[in-house]
C-alpha cells in the first residue's frame, strides 16, 4: 500500500513555511487594564498573539491580565474583566502594555507606578495603547524616549511632557519602549512586533485573518486627512485650514493666511461663508478655543498658561471668548472636572 501523499501548501503557508524564523521560547505578555479602558483598544494588541499562535501551530505567545487593584476591572463599555494574575504574580513577564482609555490618571497612585518601575529594572519591556502612554510618562518612564499618544491627547501631552520626543505616528518603537496611539492602530503595531521576531509572512497572515488589507507604517495618519474631516474640497480652503491649524498658539492674520493660500481677502472671506457657513476669523478662533478645551480637560496648566498657548493675548480675552463660544467659562469647565 503506497504511503499517503501530504496535500500540498497554499501559497501563504509555503511562504509561512519558508520565511519565518526558527520557532523560539513563548513570550509572555502582561496586560495592565486600567478602569475605564478601550476595549477597541485592548483588542487590537490582543488578538494579533491570539491569531500568531493559531496561524504558527506553536504556542508563541502567552498572555495574563492585570488589574490596579487585583479586582475586577471595567472598560468604558461596562463589560466586567477579571485579572488572571495578581500584580505580584509577574515575575515570568517579558512584555507590559499598559491599557488605558478615559481618565487614565484618575485610578493612579504611587503602587501602580513603583510596580511599572520594578518590572523595569527586571528588564521588562514596557508598552502603552491609547491614553496609556500617560501613564508611563507620570511615572517618568518615558524620559528620554521617542512617544505618541491618542490625537485628542496629543496637544495636553506636549505640553505637561516638554522633556518627552512627541510625534503623531501610529506607533512608536524606541529600545525597550512601544507606545501606540490607540484603537486599530494597535493591530499594526503588534503586526510589526510580530514581524520582526517571527517573520513578515506570519504577519501578513494575521493582517489577513482580520481583514485589515494593509499593515499600515508608523508613519501612517493617525487623523482623517482634512478634507473628510471638514467635509471640503477646495484645495484652497484645505491649504488655508491645514495653515490655521499648524499656527494655533502663534495665530496669523487671516489677511496673512489668504494671501499664503493665493486669494483676496474678500474671495477668502466668501469661500469660508459658502463652504463652511463662518467667516475665516471666527473659524479659526473656534479652533483655538477646542484646543483650549482639551488642555482644560487633560492638563493641570492654569488658565493664563493655556490662554497662551492657544494664541490669546490674556487669560481675560481668551475667558470672553470661551464663554461667548461655549457659554461657559474655563473657570466654569475647571470646577465641572474637579467635581467628577
Amino acid at each position: 500500500m503506497k504511503p499517503k501523499r501530504k496535500a500540498p501548501l497554499s501559497g501563504l503557508s509555503q511562504s509561512l513555511a519558508a520565511s519565518a524564523p526558527a520557532p523560539s521560547k513563548t513570550e509572555y505578555f502582561g496586560f495592565l487594564l486600567m478602569p475605564e479602558f478601550s476595549m477597541l483598544s485592548f483588542a487590537s494588541v490582543l488578538e494579533p498573539l491570539r491569531m500568531a499562535n493559531r496561524i504558527s501551530k506553536v504556542q508563541l505567545y502567552n498572555w495574563q491580565l492585570f488589574s490596579p487593584d487585583d479586582d475586577v476591572i471595567r472598560p468604558s463599555n461596562g463589560i466586567e474583566f477579571l485579572p488572571t494574575r495578581q500584580r505580584e504574580e509577574s515575575a515570568d513577564i517579558d512584555t507590559l502594555i499598559v491599557v488605558a482609555g478615559i481618565n487614565p490618571l484618575k485610578y493612579c497612585n504611587t503602587a501602580i507606578f513603583g510596580w511599572l518601575r520594578d518590572m523595569v529594572k527586571r528588564g521588562v519591556r514596557l508598552g502603552a495603547t491609547s491614553t496609556g502612554p500617560l501613564i508611563l510618562a507620570r511615572a517618568r518612564l518615558l524620559n528620554g524616549y521617542k512617544s505618541t499618544i491618542h490625537w485628542e491627547n496629543l496637544d495636553g501631552f506636549r505640553e505637561q511632557y516638554p522633556g518627552i520626543f512627541t510625534s503623531e505616528e501610529l506607533f512608536e518603537c524606541d529600545r525597550d519602549r512601544f507606545t501606540c496611539s490607540g484603537g486599530t492602530a494597535g493591530l499594526d503595531l503588534m503586526m510589526h512586533l510580530i514581524g520582526l521576531r517571527h517573520g513578515k509572512a506570519l504577519a501578513q497572515s494575521i493582517a489577513e485573518q482580520c481583514i485589515h488589507p494593509k499593515i499600515r507604517p508608523a508613519h501612517d495618519l493617525q487623523r482623517m486627512a482634512l478634507p473628510v474631516r471638514f467635509s471640503v474640497d477646495h484645495p484652497r480652503l484645505v491649504e488655508a485650514i491645514s495653515h490655521m491649524e499648524t499656527h494655533l498658539e502663534d495665530p496669523l492674520a487671516c489677511a496673512t493666511i489668504a494671501e499664503l493660500v493665493g486669494l483676496s481677502q474678500r474671495h477668502f472671506e466668501r469661500l469660508f461663508q459658502d463652504r463652511l457657513g463662518s467667516t475665516p476669523a471666527r473659524f479659526y478662533k473656534r479652533m483655538r478655543l477646542e484646543r483650549a478645551t482639551a488642555l482644560l480637560e487633560q492638563t493641570s496648566m492654569s488658565i493664563l498658561e493655556i490662554a497662551v498657548a492657544c494664541g490669546f493675548s490674556s487669560a481675560a480675552h481668551f475667558s470672553a471668548s470661551y464663554v461667548q463660544v461655549f457659554s461657559s467659562s474655563p473657570h466654569a469647565i475647571r470646577l465641572r472636572l474637579r467635581a467628577v
